[in-house]
């Protein structure tokens, strides 16, 4: 991580957040991903869809089987 540049404002809670976060990962738990449509905190995982400059083409489901993307590439409503 010699390549990251914090620039700390002590009056910004900004700061200390992402010093915090750098120090503790687990506390994002989640990447950071950044594509030509944008960047986010992708928490939950199936946030990344809304920042993918191509949509998916197949079928997508999440670690513990949940369907995300059906075989046509449609988004599947989530039970929540």
């Amino acid at each position: 991580m010699s390549d990251v540049i914090i620039y700390h404002n002590p009056d910004c809670w900004t700061s200390r957040n992402t010093l915090a976060m750098m120090a503790h990962p687990i506390l994002i738990n989640r990447p950071f991903v950044v594509t030509s449509v944008g960047v986010r905190l992708c928490r939950p995982s199936e946030v990344v869809l809304d920042i993918l400059p191509a949509p998916q083409l197949g079928a997508f489901a999440k670690e513990d089987g949940e369907a995300v993307i059906d075989a046509e590439g449609k988004r599947v409503q989530s039970h929540d």
